[in-house]
């Protein structure tokens, strides 16, 4: 017996589907940026359902603290590529289907040339300057963008530049986040944690809103948001309407986004000196320094190149005396952001003292592999 045959059997069924319907998905091309907790349940689905043409992009490796949610991976996968990984399994899972794997991280520079194709991009990532960057290259190339976030107890998921087919409006990123929120005081998984099944469900989610838009069943989340929360059983919709702030610097042409600066666009205008990873590594050759490494225990990348003091930033307001200031002092993250709530705080405790933030963490000091 053919067991291709029957693959989809299930999903032919349904009436609103149909071979029709089946066949729209045999050729669609949806990319997943991010093959995380999010990317991981979407990325099965779509597999699964038959998506002709999956892409994957992510310029990361799979860690020990991943495995509670990010539910594609195993032990044996740890500090292999997440995009060649994912791959690996959607190809076992479904062989008839084409993936794409780009292992490398999304910029500006290479974002317009890889969205452009596929139909449908799914937002897996985890930082506020990926999903502006996401946002903006859908607009410029109209492509729908299926949102997903998650905290704690609590996930959303919505619809973007997408045209509700009754009032005619489309929305985008922009109009949810006019200006992106001080990064000092915004809170990620990193610092605060998240229970492994909210970016399953979320996840999973934007894997049936990307179905919904292929086929044309239902009606999308276009132009609204869902916000559930596990602990209450809740789930709470809302409207997102074109923002009135004209004020948010928009790159308006292809060009204007290849010079565009997302980075520096949620970097919060504060006082606090950051340091280059040029400068970083020109400063601990030369003179002593105290690095502080304010990622909790066991994460990766591992820093064998110099020594560290470890003060996780769940820990760090009641460990801040003990850092030495005999030194100039580093502190750094993964990407740049923890470190620079770190800084924050210990400026205020002792403003006098010369510290500062590795500017993109310690993984980008690693792939951009500056060394004097």
């Amino acid at each position: 017996m053919d067991s291709n045959r029957y693959r989809y059997q299930r999903q032919v069924q349904l009436k609103e589907i149909g071979a029709v319907g089946q066949d729209k998905i045999r050729k669609a091309k949806v990319l997943v940026i991010g093959a995380g907790g999010l990317g991981c349940p979407a990325l099965q689905y779509l597999a699964a359902a038959g998506v002709g043409t999956i892409g994957i992009v992510d310029f990361d490796v799979v860690e020990i603290s991943n495995l509670q949610r990010q539910i594609l991976y195993t032990v044996d996968d740890l500090g292999q590529s997440k995009a060649i990984t994912a791959a690996k399994r959607m190809e076992a899972l479904n062989p008839e289907i084409t993936i794409q794997s780009h292992n490398f991280q999304l910029t500006n520079k290479n974002a317009l040339e890889i969205l452009e194709n596929y139909d449908i991009v799914i937002d897996g990532s985890d930082n506020f300057a990926t999903r502006y960057l996401i946002n903006d290259a859908c607009m410029l190339l109209d492509k729908p963008l299926i949102y997903g976030a998650v905290l704690r107890f609590e996930g959303q998921i919505g619809v973007f530049n997408l045209e509700d087919t009754e009032t005619r409006v489309k929305t985008n990123y922009r109009d949810l986040f006019p200006k992106p929120p001080d990064s000092t005081s915004a809170i990620s998984c990193n610092d605060v944690g998240v229970l492994g099944v909210i970016p399953g469900i979320i996840g999973t989610m934007q894997a049936t809103e990307a179905l919904k838009i292929i086929t044309g069943v239902g009606k999308p989340l276009t132009n609204k948001i869902i916000s559930c929360n596990a602990l209450e059983n809740t789930f709470h919709n809302f409207e997102i309407v074109p923002s009135t702030n004209q004020s948010f610097d928009f790159p308006k042409s292809k060009m204007a986004f290849l010079d565009f600066n997302y980075d520096w666009m949620c970097t919060p205008n504060v006082n606090f000196d950051m340091l280059s990873v040029e400068e970083f590594d020109i400063l601990r050759i030369n003179e002593k320094i105290t690095i502080v490494d304010v990622r909790e225990k066991g994460e990766l990348p591992l820093v064998e190149e110099f020594p560290v003091v470890l003060i996780p930033l769940s820990e760090f307001e009641n460990l801040v005396s003990t850092i030495s200031q005999e030194y100039k002092i580093i502190f750094f993250c993964k990407s740049g952001q923890r470190s620079l709530k770190a800084l924050k705080l210990f400026k205020e405790k002792f403003p006098d003292c010369q510290a500062y933030s590795l500017t993109g963490g310690i993984e980008y000091w690693k792939n951009n592999k500056y060394k004097i």
